[in-house]
C-alpha cells in the first residue's frame, strides 16, 4: 500500500474494529452461509458498514488515511497491573469465534490496514495514533462509540457512532461524563467499570465521581484531601480504596505511545482492488452488498470484466449445429479456445446401454452449441421448421463422431465435464477415448467436500444465481416423459448448450480455487486419474448366475413364509409383516413390550434398534420381524433386482460408483449397489456365491486386513497398537489382552468379540448405550469397557481431544492425503448435530485416508498389470476389497502383484508407521474367494 506524509491537510480515519464486532454480532440478526453454515453475521455488518462509510467519505470528505484496529489478544500490560483485570468477561459466542479472522480478512479485501499488536488492546493503537496525527495539525476521526476512547477527544480528534450516523465531540463527552475529555480518565478512576472487572471506589458513580473533580480538579488532589470530604461514608471510601483508584486510573488511561509497528505515514487511503474484493464477498456469500460493490466499480469503470456468473445466460447466442460446415466451424473453435467443456445427450440414464442423442460443446460463457446425432419424430408433432414431418436434419451419427474424434482425443485440448465419468463411458462406447479430462463435479467436491451438494444444477444457483433449464421442462413428467431423441431440436439444443456453458463456468471458477485451497494434489492424484479407472471398472461389469438367483429368491420367499407363520402365532393374530403401524400396536398396545417411542407421526417406533433391543431381552416376537426384515430385503434388492440388472448385451451386472456421495471421499455402488451385501451373515455369503468368473477364469478377491484400525494406530500414534500390528498379533485379542488382562492364549472368544466391538467402534464414536446395544449387555458395563479402553491406549483419546478441537476451530479436518472434509454442523447450537459431528470428525480423517489409499491402488493397478503382462480386469471396489476376474492359469501371479501395489498405495506421499496386510485369494465365485 502506498505511503503519504500527514499534515494539517490529513484525515485520519481508524476503526475500533474489535469493538464494532462485538456491536454487530449483538445488534444484528444471525445469519450464517449457505453453503457450509458458516456464522458470518458480524462480518456482513462490518462489511456493509465499511462500505457505506467509504461510499459517504468521497470527495472532500474522503480520509487521507484509514484503518481498522484490532485486540491482538486478551492479555495486555494491564493484566500485570491488576491479574483481575477484565476476568469476569465471558468467553466469546461460539458462533462469534471463527468471525474474527473473516473480519480482519475483509479489512484487507477493502484496502484498509489491519493493526494489532501483541500485549495492547485495540485502544492503545488507536490512541498512538490519534496522538501522532493530532501533533502533526491532521484532523482524526475515531470509528467507534465505545465510552473508553472518549478520552482522547479533542478539537481536533472526534468519535463517529456508524450505528446511530451520530458524530461525537467535546460536547457528546460532557453529556455522558459531566466533564470535559481531559477529565475522563479521572471519572473512570473512581467509578471503575464493571465490563472490564475496573475497581474504582464502591459507590462513587459517574455523576458522584464529576461532582467531586469539579471540586478538586484531579484525582491525585482528591484523594491527597479524602479526610476533608464532609460525606462521611464517601470519605471513608476514598481513604479505604485510595490505592484501588490509582490502579484503576493506570487501567483506564491509554497508553498513547505504543511503539508502533506500521508508520502513521504508511496508513495512507488505497482505493480495494474490484476483483480482489467482489471475489471476498462471494465467497462470503454477501448478495446484496456484492451488487452494490459490484455496480459502484462498474459505474466508476473500474471493473472490466465481470465474473462467470455475472455475465447472465444468453441463450439465443446458442447454436444447434446441423450440417458439416458449421461442425467443423465449431471444432476450429474448440482448438482455438484449447478448454472447453463437453455433454452428451443420450436415451437412458444407463449408460451402457443408452444411444447416443447428441453433444454440445462450450467454448466461452453464452457460446455453447448443440449437435443433434439421433432424434426422432414418429408422430409429426413437433415443433416448427426445426421439427417438421420429416425426420429432423441432423449430422450423419458416423461421420460427426468420425470429424469430432481428433478433438476430443487431442492431448492439447482439455475436455471438462460435469460427472464427466458418464460422457466418458458413452464416448468409449462409440469408439472414442476422452481424453484430457476435468470434472467440475470433481473439483467442487476437492473444494466443498461437506459443505453443499455437488449437482450442476445446485452449483450453478449457489455460484451463480442461475437455476438451469429442468430435463422435465423439456422432457416432462411421469407416463408423459419422453426420452432425449424425441425432444424438439429447439428446446434439446437450448437445453443441452445450457448445461454445457454452465459447466464451463464451474470450471473456470473452481479450478483456480484448488491451489488457494491447497487441495491441487488431492484432487490431480486421488480424483481426477481415476476417472477412467472406474468407467472401465463399470465397463467391465462381472457375471452373475442368473439360475443361482432366482432358486436362492425363491427359497427366502419360503422362509418368509414360515417366519409369517411363526410371527401370526407369536402374536395371537394375523397381521400385515410390512406394516410398521399394525406392528407396534402389536408390540406396545396388546402386547405391552417395555421400551416402546412413539414418532412424530404418533405411531410406535418399529426401527431396527428398538427391535433389537426387544429381541435383547429374549422377547420371540421381534426377533421373528427382524429376521423376516433381513430376508425381505436380501430378496427385493439382491436375488431379485440382480436378476433385472443383467445387461442384456454383455449379460453381465454393471454397477456405478459415485465418487462425490460420501463426503468421506469413499466411493459408493449405485444401480444395483454392490458394496452392502452383508458378509458376516449365511444370506449374504449366498448372495455372493451368484458372482461367478467366465469359463476358465477365476475371480481374485484382494482385501485390506484391518486398515482402518492401522491408520488409527498410525495418525494416534499408539505404540502398542502399532507395535501388534508389526508383529502380526491378532490386534483384537491383543485389545482383550490389554484391556481386561487376560492371557492371549486359549482367550475367551466373547472376550475378544467384546475388544473387537470397541477397536470398531472407537473409530466410528460409539456411545455406550450404543456398545451396549451391539453386545448385549448393560450401558453401565459399556460405558467401563469404553473407559478401560481409553486408559489403557490415552494416544486415542489425546488423538480424538485435538481432532475435535482442530475441527471446531477450523470447520473441517483432513485426511492423510490432505483431503478435506467440511463439518459445518461442529460449531451447530443443536447439541445432537455437534455431537454427530463431533463423531464424524474422529472418523473421517481416518476412514477418508483408507478411502484414499485404495484410490490410489486403484489408480496404479491397470498400468503395473500391463506391465507383467497380464490379464486381469479389476472388475470391483467394495471399501476396503478390490475384485478381480483373471485366467485362471495367472491367478497365481496376479495375486502377488495386486497384494504388492496395494500394500505400497501410500507411497511416496505417505510413509506409514504400521505395514498394510493385504489377503488376497482366487476362487470361481466370490464368496469364496472372500
Amino acid at each position: 500500500m502506498p505511503s503519504a506524509p500527514i499534515n494539517e491537510d490529513s484525515h485520519l480515519y481508524l476503526i475500533d474494529a474489535s469493538a464494532y464486532i462485538f456491536r454487530a454480532f449483538h445488534a444484528l440478526p444471525p445469519l450464517s452461509r449457505a453453503s457450509d453454515g458458516l456464522p458470518v453475521g458480524a462480518v456482513a455488518g462490518f462489511c456493509n458498514m465499511l462500505w457505506k462509510l467509504l461510499e459517504e467519505l468521497k470527495g472532500d470528505e474522503r480520509p487521507t488515511h484509514f484503518a481498522c484496529v484490532f485486540d491482538k489478544g486478551s492479555y495486555t500490560f494491564r493484566n500485570d497491573l491488576y491479574p483481575d483485570y477484565k476476568a469476569n468477561r465471558d468467553e466469546p459466542p461460539e458462533d462469534l469465534r471463527p468471525q474474527f479472522p473473516l473480519v480482519r480478512e475483509a479489512s484487507i479485501a477493502f484496502a484498509c490496514h489491519a493493526l494489532e499488536m501483541e500485549g495492547f488492546e485495540a485502544d492503545d493503537l488507536i490512541a498512538t495514533y490519534a496522538r501522532q496525527a493530532e501533533a502533526k495539525g491532521a484532523r482524526v476521526t475515531i470509528v467507534s462509540s465505545d465510552k473508553d476512547l472518549m478520552q482522547l477527544v479533542t478539537d481536533k480528534i472526534t468519535m463517529l457512532d456508524t450505528m446511530k450516523s451520530k458524530h461525537l465531540g467535546i460536547e457528546a463527552v460532557y453529556e455522558k461524563f459531566g466533564v470535559g475529555p481531559e477529565k475522563v480518565v479521572d471519572v473512570q478512576a473512581l467509578a471503575g467499570d464493571s465490563t472490564d472487572n475496573v475497581p474504582g471506589a464502591p459507590g462513587i458513580g459517574v455523576k458522584t465521581a464529576a461532582t467531586l473533580l469539579g471540586e478538586y480538579g484531579t484525582v491525585e488532589e482528591l484523594l491527597a484531601h479524602a479526610e476533608e470530604i464532609k460525606q462521611p461514608k464517601r470519605r471513608q471510601t476514598l481513604i479505604d480504596f485510595a490505592d484501588q483508584v490509582r490502579i484503576s486510573k493506570q487501567l483506564v488511561k491509554l497508553d498513547d505511545n505504543v511503539p508502533v509497528e506500521t508508520p502513521l505515514e504508511d496508513l495512507a487511503v488505497c482505493d480495494p482492488d474490484p476483483v480482489t474484493l467482489i471475489e471476498f464477498l462471494e465467497k462470503m456469500e454477501f448478495r446484496t452488498i456484492t451488487r452494490r460493490v459490484r455496480e459502484t466499480f462498474e459505474a466508476e469503470g473500474v471493473l472490466e470484466e465481470p465474473t462467470q456468473g455475472e455475465v447472465g445466460f444468453d441463450k439465443e447466442n446458442y447454436v444447434c449445429v446441423r450440417d458439416f460446415k458449421t461442425l467443423e466451424d465449431w471444432i476450429a473453435r474448440a482448438y482455438d479456445a484449447g478448454v472447453i467443456a463437453v455433454d452428451t445427450e443420450t436415451d437412458s440414464l444407463d449408460c451402457q446401454l443408452c444411444n447416443l442423442v447428441g453433444i454440445s460443446i462450450a467454448v466461452a460463457p453464452n457460446e455453447a452449441c448443440y449437435i443433434p446425432l439421433g432424434h426422432i419424430d414418429p408422430d409429426h408433432t413437433g415443433g416448427g421448421d426445426m421439427f417438421d414431418a420429416d425426420p429432423p436434419r441432423q449430422i450423419n451419427k458416423a461421420e460427426a463422431l468420425k470429424a469430432l474424434k481428433p478433438l476430443l482425443e487431442d492431448k492439447a485440448i482439455l475436455k471438462v465435464g460435469q460427472n464427466i465419468k458418464y460422457d466418458y463411458t458413452v464416448f468409449a462406447r462409440n469408439g472414442i477415448t476422452l481424453a484430457p479430462i476435468d470434472d467440475t463435479m470433481l473439483l467442487s467436491f476437492a473444494l466443498h467436500a461437506g459443505m453443499h451438494g455437488h449437482g450442476m444444477d445446485e452449483l450453478s444457483e449457489r455460484y451463480f444465481h442461475h437455476t438451469p433449464i429442468p430435463f422435465k421442462e423439456v422432457a416432462g413428467t411421469g407416463q408423459k416423459q419422453i426420452t432425449f431423441d424425441r425432444v424438439p431440436l429447439d428446446k434439446a439444443t437450448e437445453y443441452a448448450a445450457e448445461d454445457a456453458d454452465v459447466t464451463l463456468r464451474l470450471w473456470q471458477m473452481f479450478k483456480p480455487r484448488l491451489h488457494k485451497e491447497r487441495v491441487t494434489t488431492v484432487y490431480e492424484t486421488l480424483d481426477r486419474p481415476l476417472i477412467p479407472v472406474l468407467a472401465d471398472m463399470e465397463r467391465h461389469g462381472i457375471k452373475v448366475d442368473r439360475d443361482f438367483l432366482s432358486r436362492l429368491s425363491s427359497d427366502f420367499q419360503q422362509r418368509m413364509a414360515g417366519l409369517e407363520d411363526a410371527a401370526y402365532k407369536a402374536a395371537g393374530q394375523e397381521f400385515n409383516m410390512g406394516s410398521p403401524k399394525q406392528l407396534g400396536e402389536i408390540l406396545f398396545g396388546e402386547m405391552d413390550l417395555p421400551g416402546g417411542k412413539k414418532t412424530k407421526s404418533g405411531q410406535w417406533s418399529t426401527d431396527a434398534s428398538q427391535l433389537e433391543y426387544l429381541a435383547a431381552q429374549g422377547h420371540e416376537l421381534p426377533q421373528i420381524i427382524l429376521d423376516w426384515r433381513t430376508l425381505s430385503k436380501l430378496r427385493s434388492t439382491y436375488t431379485e433386482a440382480l436378476q433385472d440388472a443383467i445387461n442384456p448385451e454383455t449379460k453381465r451386472v454393471h454397477t456405478s460408483y459415485s465418487m462425490a456421495g460420501a463426503q468421506t471421499g469413499r466411493l459408493s455402488s449405485t444401480d444395483p449397489n454392490l458394496q452392502n451385501i452383508p458378509i458376516r451373515t449365511e444370506e449374504g455369503r449366498k448372495i455372493r456365491e451368484a458372482f461367478i468368473a467366465e469359463e476358465g477364469n477365476v475371480l481374485i478377491s484382494a482385501d485390506y486386513s484391518q486398515i482402518e484400525l492401522r491408520l488409527l494406530a498410525h495418525i494416534a500414534d499408539i505404540d502398542a497398537l502399532k507395535n501388534a500390528f508389526k508383529d502380526g498379533l491378532d490386534i483384537h485379542a491383543m485389545t482383550a489382552s490389554e484391556m481386561f488382562d487376560t492371557p492371549i492364549e486359549g482367550m475367551d472368544p466373547m472376550v475378544r468379540r467384546k475388544a473387537k466391538a470397541i477397536n470398531f467402534g472407537i473409530i466410528y464414536g460409539i456411545s455406550a448405550f450404543g456398545l451396549a446395544n451391539q453386545l448385549g449387555i448393560e450401558r453401565g458395563e459399556a460405558s467401563d469397557y469404553i473407559k478401560a479402553y481409553f486408559e489403557k491406549f490415552p494416544g486415542i483419546r489425546k488423538y480424538m481431544d485435538e481432532t475435535k478441537a482442530f475441527a471446531k476451530e477450523n470447520l473441517f479436518v483432513k485426511t492423510a492425503f490432505g483431503r478435506k472434509l467440511h463439518l459445518k454442523e461442529m460449531g451447530s447450537k443443536n447439541g445432537a448435530q455437534r455431537a454427530f459431528a463431533e463423531r464424524q470428525a474422529i472418523n473421517a480423517p481416518i476412514q477418508g485416508s483408507a478411502a484414499d489409499i485404495i484410490k490410489r491402488a486403484m489408480i496404479a493397478m491397470p498400468e503395473a498389470l500391463a506391465k507383467k503382462k497380464l490379464d486381469a480386469k479389476m472388475l470391483l471396489q467394495v471399501h476396503d476389497e478390490l475384485i478381480f476376474e483373471v485366467p485362471e492359469s495367472q491367478a497365481e501371479d496376479t495375486i502377488k502383484l495386486v497384494q504388492s501395489v496395494m500394500q505400497k498405495a501410500p507411497l511416496p506421499a505417505l510413509q506409514l508407521s504400521v505395514p498394510l496386510d493385504v489377503e488376497a485369494k482366487a476362487a470361481k465365485t466370490w464368496a469364496e474367494a472372500h
